[in-house]
């Protein structure tokens, strides 16, 4: 039996991760929000390394608004690059795997192949640099992690791209949505599976691995799918521009490859769209 803390468990992904806790019964997982475990108390995470039984945790917790961070730097970097630091210290001293989820935005978006994770990374916003600099903390703190970037997260929990975009074709809201940008919408469910099945392998070797879903796309593109499966693309007042105005900078192009996460787990990837249609079910 594993013991696995889940801390961030109120966002879209710990969330996600409860929703599929029981389709490993070998797993005995422990979720923990902010209040019971935040990033930015290190004697709280202290304390909870001390009291429970912890074989793996997974960090689920992070300061994701891109934006916003461009406003209140010292706040992003508190959660996203000394909390995790803050860790995986922890997790080092008391001899804890750490699964840590890092982002497609600590590169800059200028290649025109998917990234791997041997590509030289270039964060160009905050967001992007506190996360590479979790990144960097984990690497030097601890032998035992790994480290999943993923992209565009969406799913039937919390806030995010899919549940905005059928809020506001509700309210009949005109909508203009971005092609600049291409990169792979990615189910917080499929992502939830990815992490507990590099656990559950059993012999995953430790390191850095990217997981999306499969399939190029844009902004628009998800959106257009979005409306498509809900029956709304003859109603949604849906428009694309070329360029939508964004306080910070983002990737232009931020697809993953994802061949060391098949070949290493071999776990088949399902396109976006497949996996979409199963988010829908569960809204």
């Amino acid at each position: 039996m594993k013991h696995i803390l889940v801390i961030g468990a109120n966002g879209q992904l710990g969330q996600s991760l409860r929703h599929i806790a029981d389709q490993f019964p070998d797993f005995s997982m422990r979720f923990m929000g902010r209040s019971e475990c935040d990033l930015q108390d290190p004697i709280q995470m202290a304390q909870v390394f001390k009291k429970h039984t912890i074989d793996i945790c997974i960090n689920a917790a992070a300061y994701t608004a891109v934006d916003q961070a461009e406003k209140e730097p010292d706040l992003a970097y508190a959660i996203n690059a000394r909390g995790t630091e803050d860790l995986a210290k922890l997790c080092a001293a008391h001899q804890v795997t750490l699964a840590h989820i890092s982002t497609d935005y600590v590169f800059d978006g200028k290649a025109i192949l998917p990234y791997n994770e041997q590509a030289p990374t270039a964060p160009i916003g905050v967001y992007g640099k506190s996360k590479w600099q979790g990144e960097q903390a984990v690497k030097e703190h601890l032998a035992q992690y790994y480290i999943i970037r993923t992209s565009w997260l969406y799913g039937p929990f919390g806030h995010n791209f899919l549940t905005t975009m059928l809020r506001l074709a509700d309210q009949n809201k005109a909508l203009t949505i971005t092609t600049e940008q291409t990169g792979v919408p990615t189910s917080t469910i499929d992502l939830a599976r990815a992490i507990l099945g590099i656990i559950a392998h059993g012999s995953t070797p430790y390191g850095l691995y990217h997981f999306s879903n499969e399939g190029p796309t844009t902004w628009y593109g998800f959106a257009q799918e979005i409306f498509t499966q809900s029956g709304q693309i003859e109603t949604a007042q849906l428009a694309s521009t070329e360029y939508y105005p964004t306080f910070a900078e983002r990737p232009k192009y931020s697809v993953l490859d994802n061949e060391k996460f098949k070949t290493t787990l071999e776990i088949p990837v399902r396109h976006w769209r497949e996996a979409l249609v199963e988010v829908m079910t569960l809204l």
